[in-house]
């Protein structure tokens, strides 16, 4: 049985650091390049949110169901997003990725590559989960397609799933990468990466 606690991650050019209540300026900074919060269907917290978003994910983690970190990109030395795993089983061995959003002027950049694969290397290597989930609204095509590019397997759509942050209730797009299929997802992920850095 899996078991889950904060820990600072860190290579391929980022750090992943346990969040704390200290990083609301340093959020609210990186949400505030491209006013992410104005997408309708991400979790991004808006300037006046960000206390409240961190409280909800620290009381997950405090419950033992969410761990929550930040994201730090070493090249510049700041903050510029945030990821945590979720819906955390401990039973089965299960694990899920999301809640996870980048400053616009990191995305498509080398930065989510890393995190996936500091993330999953975790869970598999390190945990020992047998299977990591991701999961991400039916219309947040970026984030579909970003998921795919890192390997994993669509399962299939839960109807009326979750409430979005404007209060409207969104159809969640599952999918799923299984032991079995890690050893070929981190080779995919590390040559990604290999090809993306100087």
């Amino acid at each position: 049985m899996i078991v889950v606690s904060p820990i600072t991650l860190e290579g391929h050019g980022v750090r992943l650091e346990p969040l704390t209540a200290a990083h609301a300026s340093d959020l609210t900074h990186a949400a505030s390049d491209g006013k992410l919060w104005e997408l309708w269907f991400t979790s991004v917290p808006s300037p006046e949110n960000v206390e409240a978003y961190i409280a909800t994910a620290l009381a997950g983690q405090d419950a033992g169901h969410m761990l929550p970190w930040v994201v730090r990109d070493l090249a510049i030395d700041r903050i510029v997003g945030s990821t945590r795993y979720h819906d955390i089983v401990p039973a089965i061995n299960r694990v899920e990725i999301g809640w996870t959003w980048y400053a616009a002027s990191m995305q498509r950049s080398h930065v989510n590559s890393a995190c996936k694969l500091l993330l999953l290397t975790h869970a598999f290597d390190d945990l020992g989960c047998d299977v990591v989930g991701l999961r991400t609204d039916n219309f947040n095509f970026r984030s579909q397609k970003a998921i795919e590019g890192i390997g994993a397997k669509r399962d299939g759509v839960i109807r009326h799933h979750a409430a979005r942050i404007d209060g409207t209730v969104r159809d969640s797009v599952m999918f799923s990468i299984l032991k079995t299929e890690w050893p070929d997802v981190r080779r995919h992920l590390t040559l990604r990466l290999a090809r993306a850095r100087p």
